[in-house]
């Protein structure tokens, strides 16, 4: 069953946090409560609860009217939604058409200190540590809270990922206070996460023995794996033996591959099968989880009313494919104009899940959504044909952290490594999930379009691009509308990070800006 206590039990916290950093004071007003009468008493189950709720919730009271954080539209201040646009917008995956602030400057690569969504992330990734260091503060004595506790570690290492990943000098907060925080550089972070990862995983549950929507000891050495992949980005040091160590963990803990692919991304998701590889999901119910992000975000905003229905009324038309997309399934630029069950057919590759029906594969217009293929990935339908919970918003749970992340990191870790052979079989077994050809080798370049093929659209391309040297800087690489213009060009490698927000810098002194913003 679906992990309810994220939605029910929110309303019942009473308390407003704030975070290490001033500008939370002020700027932004970090409060979970509804009746602000109450006094401040700790709940353990509610912010605990809490903790999980910044990622698949935006307030406390459905879609929009008490939100998390101040200053931002509260369904743009979504968790995934903006981890989604940060990592896949700037790529050669994914193009917006919306003029909302700060999308064109995402699609372009042209961000600056002041953007608001990426300010709105910043916050949000603050806002789920600081939730995590009061429940951890609170129960450290507490002994029948021991798994709690794990658990609350591994999601402020996860959002701690995050933060390193997106702002790489960052402050390391781990109690909750109004002093101005210090900032730590990047492998500092990178250590903390490590540490926190190696020392909680113990006191996790086993593998498959958690609450659905709960992380176990496989979640632990999954986020090990992807940390020790990007090590080299992160330190300078490179870790592609203990990427495979921990991964190959995962492999060996009971979470299978899913057949077929695109049950991963329907509105049953929790039963279908695909529950088997979803690792993390981050849960989504049309009733009791409503917000205008997560799953209601991935479906909605890469669909119009001329595809095949997708399980809701909404149709945003916003997100959509690059050329560069397109060409992993069709390397000669010839996709068809078909709709996604033709174009699978024609892809010999299940993950080819485009709209390309009254298309254009050609992004000459950035404003017009059918300059683009259309992702048809992400459905509210199920796959029993059952009729989901509500109307508008959907049941599909987003596949946060997967199975089929641990096989591409054995096979680009040991391909690094210059284990070809070893390499080859995951590769191998993730093709012949998708009925798509086995090649006879992969090189490193075919391991990063893998990696595209295998997770389009779900929200990590970026930080693939950036491990292999292909986004910021002068890359041999470029795609359409890189750098804001239609050929592509080359932008600086200082935007390989996002700026410290304008806010946190002006509001903490201790703070200082990324290079070359």
């Amino acid at each position: 069953m679906k992990f309810y206590i994220l939605k029910h039990l929110v309303p019942a916290v009473a308390f407003t946090l704030a975070m290490g950093t001033s500008s939370c004071i002020g700027d932004l007003n970090v409060d979970p409560t509804i009746d602000k009468s109450t006094s401040v008493e700790f709940n353990r189950d509610p912010i605990f609860a809490k903790i999980y709720a910044n990622m698949a919730l935006t307030g406390n009271i459905g879609p929009a009217g008490n939100g998390d954080i101040d200053g931002i539209d509260e369904g743009t201040s979504d968790f995934f939604r903006q981890l989604w646009n940060m990592n896949e917008l700037p790529t050669d995956e994914a193009v917006c058409c919306w003029g909302d602030a700060g999308v064109p400057e995402y699609n372009f690569t042209q961000w600056d200190a002041s953007h608001g969504m990426m300010t709105a992330m910043y916050y949000r990734l603050y806002f789920g540590i600081t939730m995590a260091n009061y429940f951890l503060e609170n129960t450290v004595d507490d002994a029948t809270a021991t798994d709690l506790r794990a658990e609350a570690r591994f999601l402020r290492a996860l959002y701690y990922y995050y933060a390193m990943d997106f702002y790489g000098n960052i402050p390391l907060i781990v109690k909750v206070s109004t002093e101005q925080a210090e900032q730590s550089d990047r492998k500092t972070i990178y250590e903390f996460i490590e540490k926190e990862l190696l020392e909680c995983v113990d006191d996790m549950k086993d593998p498959k023995t958690n609450t659905y929507g709960r992380v176990d000891k496989a979640a632990a050495w999954l986020l090990l794996a992807r940390l020790y992949l990007n090590a080299e980005v992160y330190t300078g040091t490179p870790q592609w033996g203990l990427a495979v160590t921990y991964a190959e963990k995962v492999l060996e803990s009971g979470y299978t591959l899913c057949k077929p692919y695109k049950n991963l991304f329907m509105g049953d998701n929790n039963t279908n099968g695909a529950q088997n590889e979803i690792i993390l999901p981050i849960l989504q119910d049309g009733i009791d989880t409503q917000n205008y992000g997560c799953g209601t975000f991935l479906v909605a905003a890469t669909h119009k009313t001329d595809m095949n229905n997708a399980g809701t009324s909404e149709n945003w038309a916003g997100n959509r494919a690059r050329k560069q997309m397109m060409t992993m399934f069709f390397p000669n630029n010839d996709a068809p104009n078909v709709d996604e069950n033709e174009m699978v057919k024609q892809a010999k590759d299940d993950r080819a899940l485009f709209y390309g029906k009254d298309r254009e594969l050609e992004v000459e217009d950035v404003s017009n959504f059918t300059h683009g293929y259309s992702c048809a990935k992400f459905t509210n339908k199920y796959s029993t044909g059952a009729t989901p919970k509500d109307a508008k918003f959907v049941d599909m749970d987003v596949p946060f952290m997967r199975v089929a992340e641990a096989y591409l990191i054995i096979a680009e870790a040991k391909t690094r490594l210059e284990l070809p052979d070893e390499a080859k079989p995951y590769i191998d077994d993730l093709r012949d999930r998708a009925n798509a050809t086995k090649q006879p080798t992969y090189s490193l370049n075919d391991i990063c379009d893998e990696w595209c093929r295998e997770f389009a659209f779900e929200g990590r391309r970026r930080i693939d691009l950036i491990r292999f040297g292909k986004f910021g800087g002068n890359t041999d690489y470029v795609w359409d509308w890189k750098g804001g213009t239609k050929e592509g060009t080359n932008f600086d490698a200082y935007r390989n990070l996002y700026p410290i927000p304008t806010k946190e810098i002006v509001a903490n002194p201790n703070l200082e800006q990324n290079f070359g913003y």
